[in-house]
């Protein structure tokens, strides 16, 4: 292959942002669309128990946001950012497609998801590194664009949630065999052969963004090395999500490397960067803070929804239309997708009068209306009949969620572009997201202490375990909030010297 030149730029930025908005939204296709189904996969496909799923899907999630802190190393200094990213999409399409092949063996599950874990630790730090280089410079339109970007996860996520439930209930009612599940499977794989396409047709549009090592010619043995790195990943995956124990050792050991790296680069950097680091590091942490909340989206919330929601939307006695659980996860995406251009504006608009918040004040304020949400949630048994609850709950519960997850997690990728110096990007961008990993896989614990025993099938006894789990996550973003609100003068101050050194 012949090196890549990256001319002086020719393409607008909107353009070049809109390829990369559009392979996100492909890429979320294929994961939400999984996601939505996988736990139900397990619990009624495979026969695990509540506490069993719960935690094989949270490992999976937290192996699939710490293989990013590698893959974005890869991007940065082996392969290239945009090679990176091409190569990750390439191998999340594989993966996908392993999921839709129908076997019942729970090795061959846990190997397709080992795929999906490397194929994501190369794609998701390196596109939005792209976006980042993109817009760099700006920091009023880094955050807009990040919160587009965000909606375009949504847009994708949104399609596949309403999509893949009900494939997987079509085919299983037309066919039988349960094949439904993995049709279903199979469109996640097909969203990434329609992202691929959608590069190659506009490739020009990012031909002059990327690092280093995309202006040199394509070195086969790095590769080679990375593609045989990744089948070793793949494995060791599968093994993890088998053993329990191993899981919780790789995630909290990976959470302490990643610590040790962060304060080592903080202790070793210019004195120029090092507030601008601290800063980063502390958001990072509330961030993990708040993908604990996050994770019970898919675990607890969606088994609530398999057993204490009436699946009729009805609107003064009129019924509407029926929904079927996993639909419930799609509601969180419609919102942001509501939610996100009217932030943006928001931003744009405070950006121009000096009158916009702090990401600190953003992350706060998210706390708080996510412990709403999860109040909603909790008061859930006082609209119930017969131990199911109406759907409203689940709507303006997933509201108030959606708006606290636009608020911390939808500006924590603008925080690495905001504080992070360029030489860093990729490997802060794979940082935070091994703090989102280690979140997800304690949002699995967490959803364990509303655990269903297999044998416990009456409504009216599920209930209460689940309103109580959300009651005392409402008062933990209460505490959150807190804690966000404590260190604002800290993260001033930080961001203050940061400005005075850009």
């Amino acid at each position: 292959m012949k090196p890549e030149t990256l001319p002086a730029r020719t393409v607008s930025p909107t353009r070049s942002f809109m390829t990369l908005v559009l392979i996100e939204l492909w890429e979320r296709f294929g994961y939400y669309g999984m996601q939505a189904l996988i736990v139900y996969y397990m619990v009624q496909r495979l026969g695990f128990n509540d506490e069993r799923a719960n935690l094989v899907w949270s490992a999976a999630a937290a192996l699939i946001y710490v293989a990013p802190a590698i893959g974005g190393w890869i991007g940065d200094k082996v392969l290239g950012t945009k090679r990176t990213a091409v190569l990750g999409a390439m191998i999340l399409t594989v993966g996908y497609a392993l999921m839709a092949v129908p076997t019942e063996n729970t090795w061959f599950l846990f190997c397709a998801l080992g795929v999906v874990v490397v194929g994501n630790g190369l794609f998701k730090p390196n596109n939005a590194n792209l976006v980042r280089k993109n817009y760099e410079g700006d920091d009023s339109k880094i955050d807009s664009a990040f919160t587009i970007y965000y909606m375009s996860v949504n847009v994708g996520s949104t399609f596949s949630m309403l999509a893949t439930p009900w494939i997987k209930d079509y085919v299983n009612a037309t066919y039988g065999g349960e094949l439904g599940w993995h049709v279903a499977f199979a469109v996640c794989s097909v969203g990434l052969v329609l992202g691929l396409f959608n590069v190659a047709l506009m490739r020009h549009t990012i031909h002059h963004l990327g690092s280093p090592p995309d202006r040199a010619p394509l070195d086969y043995g790095k590769l080679a090395m990375v593609l045989g790195g990744g089948v070793i990943v793949a494995g060791a995956s599968a093994v993890i999500l088998e053993y329990q124990a191993l899981a919780r050792a790789f995630v909290y050991i990976a959470g302490i490397v990643v610590l040790g790296i962060f304060v080592h680069l903080i202790r070793k950097s210019a004195a120029s960067e090092r507030s601008g680091l601290i800063a980063a590091l502390v958001l990072t942490l509330q961030t993990v803070f708040f993908f604990i909340f996050y994770q019970q989206m898919s675990t607890s919330l969606s088994l609530f929804a398999l057993r204490n929601v009436d699946l009729d939307f009805s609107l003064f006695g009129m019924h509407l239309f029926d929904w079927a659980p996993a639909q419930f996860q799609a509601l969180n995406a419609i919102w942001i997708m509501v939610l996100s251009p009217v932030l943006a504006w928001i931003y744009t608009k405070a950006g121009k009068s000096g009158k916009d918040l702090s990401i600190a004040a953003k992350f706060a304020l998210g706390f708080s209306v996510v412990a709403v949400g999860f109040f909603i949630y909790g008061v859930a048994g006082q609209f119930a009949v017969g131990g199911k609850t109406s759907s409203w709950i689940m709507i303006w519960g997933y509201g108030f969620y959606s708006l606290g997850e636009l608020l911390v997690s939808g500006l924590g990728l603008a925080m690495i572009a905001r504080y992070v110096p360029e030489r860093m990007s990729g490997f802060m961008m794979g940082a935070y997201y091994v703090g989102t990993g280690i979140s997800q896989y304690l949002g699995g614990v967490v959803a364990n202490y509303a655990s269903v025993p297999q044998n416990l099938v009456d409504p009216m006894q599920t209930l209460p375990i689940y309103t109580s789990l959300f009651n005392k996550l409402g008062i933990g973003a209460v505490a959150c909030t807190l804690l966000a609100l404590a260190v604002l003068p800290l993260l001033r101050k930080l961001t203050a010297v940061h400005q005075s050194h850009s």
